[in-house]
């Protein structure tokens, strides 16, 4: 027996989506915006529309052929599937699918409908191992349990005010408020517990060692261009001599550190800043993955007191190669800051990202202006900057181990 509802169809519109991710390169920010799903709705509408005539053959329900006689485009057939219907089961707003839907994401994902998988299931998690029993309640918190029983003893207090006058009222009254008393000193116990288990991990982490000043705060704060050299240690370039490429990047503060999330030209990093001591900074990042899972994590090493255009941070990072070409290196970096305010959003689906063949991020500014950054790997001189050029070169990239060809020094 396979689940249904809401469990089933998230699951299965979560796996489309890394899929249509996989096969066509195209990001989907999974928000509240239907438009951010209408890329996966026409792929799956071009299977959902053939589902009156595919029952026998990949193993559906039986769907009857739509009896309009005019020529529809999408959205307008009768099983189109739209980006809003995606985001609605997406979120959890809808308990019981839309049969076709739900066929149509077995179909594309095993390529079968959900009665001829139910018979052979491929998919553990689709298979409901435990009958469900919809009435049961859900367990309470001790918190929970304790103003239940608090409600309870009120009750009782007023009920012998009233005048019961019965000797064994008095012996719940006892009863129950021995029972409030032993579970106040357990949440107490398990708070205390906590406290000292969190001081425990700060301090073997060496977490929040520092507290952030107003003039650290406002100096990290905002967008920043930060210049790497790691494409000239990418051994799949054979033509990656004296190569560099930019990279936006928001901070943020939050409660004592600081949100950090870079666009690059290739993929995005997510991850944090922390201030060590005055003006001693550890950037922890690792590249944004849809499942969430820790890839290629890197750490840089950084100070606020520098007096020239940039700051120069000490990478251990990556080359972010293919597969056993992705190798360990150190590098410096150079970051400059641009300014404060605003938002940086990623240009995709436009005809500019075909013609420049590059990643746009556009920072939107808080005086409403609007200005576009093309990201890619490009050749160090022609940013004709003499100060970078002192900053990022070929001796500017340390290899993990000893590899005389990981960075090309000169032309050949």
């Amino acid at each position: 027996m396979l689940k249904k509802g809401k469990e089933e169809i998230i699951y299965l519109l979560n796996k489309s989506i890394e899929k249509f991710q996989q096969e066509t390169g195209k990001e989907i920010i999974q928000n509240t915006n239907r438009k951010n799903y209408e890329g996966l709705a026409v792929a799956l509408s071009d299977i959902s529309n053939k589902l009156p005539y595919t029952a026998d053959t990949l193993g559906h329900q039986q769907y009857e052929i739509d009896p309009s006689k005019t020529t529809k485009e999408y959205p307008f057939r009768k099983y189109d599937i739209t980006g809003g219907q995606i985001k609605d089961a997406l979120m959890g707003l809808v308990s019981n699918p839309r049969p076709f839907l739900v066929d149509t994401c077995y179909i594309y994902l095993f390529g079968k409908g959900r009665n001829a998988f139910e018979e052979n299931p491929t998919d553990s998690f689709l298979i409901q191992h435990e009958p469900v029993d919809h009435q049961a309640k859900q367990s309470l918190s001790l918190l929970q349990e304790n103003q239940q029983l608090k409600a309870q003893l009120a009750a009782r207090i007023e009920k012998d005010k009233k005048g019961t006058g019965k000797p064994k009222n008095n012996i719940w009254v006892f009863f129950i408020t021995g029972v409030l008393i032993l579970i106040s000193i357990f949440c107490f116990y398990e708070y205390q517990r906590a406290e000292k288990r969190w001081e425990i991990i700060k301090s073997d982490f060496n977490l929040l060692p520092y507290t952030v000043t107003e003039q650290e705060k406002k100096q990290l704060n905002g967008i920043w261009i930060c210049y790497t050299g790691s494409p000239q240690a990418r051994l799949s370039d054979t033509n990656r001599y004296h190569k560099v490429v930019a990279n936006l990047i928001e901070i943020e503060y939050k409660e004592g550190y600081f949100l950090y999330n870079r666009y690059g030209a290739s993929f995005n990093h997510v991850g944090y800043i922390q201030l060590e001591a005055p003006s001693l900074l550890s950037i922890h990042s690792r590249i944004k993955t849809q499942n969430g899972l820790v890839e290629s994590p890197r750490h840089s090493l950084m100070t606020l007191d520098s007096t020239g255009t940039y700051l120069s941070a000490i990478s251990a990072s990556w080359n972010f190669d293919v597969g056993e070409r992705n190798k360990i290196i150190g590098i410096r970096e150079a970051y400059q800051k641009l300014g404060v305010g605003g938002r940086l959003e990623e240009v995709i689906n436009s005809i500019e990202n075909a013609s420049c063949q590059c990643k746009i991020i556009q920072w939107k500014k808080p005086d409403s202006t609007v200005e576009k950054f093309y990201l890619r790997n490009i050749s160090l001189d022609a940013l004709k900057d003499s100060s970078l050029l002192k900053l990022i070169n070929e001796k500017s990239i340390l290899s993990k181990n000893p590899y005389d060809t990981l960075v090309i020094e000169k032309k050949r």
